[in-house]
C-alpha cells in the first residue's frame, strides 16, 4: 500500500466521522483526490536548496542589489493544515556570484510547500539565499493572507507581512529603504 492509499484510507474515514456518505456521486473519489493535493502541497518536505541550486552560480563583479519581487506562493498553515497565499519579495547583495533566476522561485516554492508558519517561511527563504548565493545580506518580505484566519475563528480578514534580515540588512535602514524602493517601482509597472 502507498503513502497516498494510506493518506486516501484516512480521508474516507474522515468523510465517514462528518456523516457524509462517502460512495455518493460528488464523494466516490474525494478521498484520493485530497490525498494527492495534500501530498502535492507538502512535497517541498523532500527538497533542499542544493537540489533545485545545484552549482548555477554566475560570476558576478556587480555589488548592487538584486531584488526579485512578487513572487507568489501558496502554503499549508501546520496549526490547522489550512491555505495560505500571498507573495515574497527577496533582495540580496551579491559576494562575486548571483543565482540563476529562476532559481530564486524555486527556493521559496521549497519552504512553501511544506507544512508552515509565515515566520518561519520567511526567515527560511533568507538562510537559503544567503548560503546558496553566499550573498553579503538578505531581506525577505512577506505579505499573506491566511484561510485559518478568514474561515474560522475570527473569521476575519486581513494580510500577515513579515520581514527577515541577514547580514548587510540588518539595522541598516538605508538597505532595506532601498528593498522597499525596488519593490515598489516594480509595483508600478
Amino acid at each position: 500500500m502507498t503513502i497516498t492509499d494510506k493518506i486516501a484510507g484516512h480521508y474516507l474515514e474522515i468523510l465517514k466521522l462528518l456523516g457524509e456518505d462517502p460512495q455518493r456521486e460528488g464523494l466516490k473519489a474525494t478521498p484520493l483526490r485530497a490525498a494527492n493535493a495534500l501530498l502535492d502541497a507538502v512535497e517541498g518536505m523532500t527538497m533542499s536548496p542544493a537540489d533545485v541550486v545545484g552549482n548555477v552560480l554566475f560570476k558576478t563583479s556587480s555589488q548592487g542589489m538584486v531584488v526579485v519581487a512578487h513572487i507568489q506562493f501558496f502554503s499549508t498553515c501546520e496549526h490547522h493544515l489550512m491555505p495560505f497565499e500571498g507573495v515574497v519579495h527577496i533582495g540580496y547583495i551579491p559576494n562575486g556570484s548571483v543565482l540563476g533566476l529562476s532559481k530564486i522561485p524555486r527556493i521559496v516554492q521549497i519552504f512553501a510547500r511544506r507544512l508552515q508558519i509565515q515566520e518561519q517561511l520567511t526567515e527560511q527563504i533568507a538562510d537559503a539565499i544567503l548560503t546558496s548565493a553566499a550573498a553579503l545580506g538578505v531581506f525577505v518580505a512577506i505579505s499573506a493572507k491566511h484561510s485559518c484566519m478568514r474561515a474560522r475563528g475570527v473569521k476575519s480578514d486581513g494580510e500577515m507581512i513579515t520581514t527577515f534580515a541577514l547580514g548587510k540588512f540588518i539595522d541598516n535602514a538605508a538597505l532595506q529603504d532601498q528593498f522597499w524602493n525596488s519593490v515598489r517601482a516594480t509595483s508600478r509597472g
